[in-house]
């Protein structure tokens, strides 16, 4: 439970990182760091996900005559932070009372 619990906030973590506008991997690490560890490796695999989930979307641009993918974030990617957003009134209920 508590690595899926992970794995899903690390997801929000990544398309709220994507509502402030569109990006790229090792950027969206360095912004992300800032907050909490996380490197490539671990990223990746999140995006994977969230573009299969078609949370996000890609588009390539050339930068320094290289290929550079851009992430996006989707009207479900949206969606699902909304989803989470009202989850998380009923958790912080749950750990208000707990930490009473």
């Amino acid at each position: 439970m508590k690595q899926q619990v992970k794995k899903g906030v690390l997801e929000i973590f990544v398309l709220a990182m994507l509502m402030r506008g569109d990006s790229y991997g090792y950027k969206i690490v360095s912004d992300l760091t800032q907050y909490i560890d996380m490197t490539e490796s671990t990223l990746y695999p999140i995006l994977r996900r969230l573009e299969k989930a078609d949370e996000l979307s890609t588009y390539n641009v050339l930068f320094q005559g290289r290929n550079r993918k851009y992430y996006q974030i989707t009207s479900i990617g949206k969606k699902h932070i909304d989803e989470f957003l009202e989850e998380w009134e009923d958790i912080r209920k749950i750990y208000d009372i707990l930490m009473k």
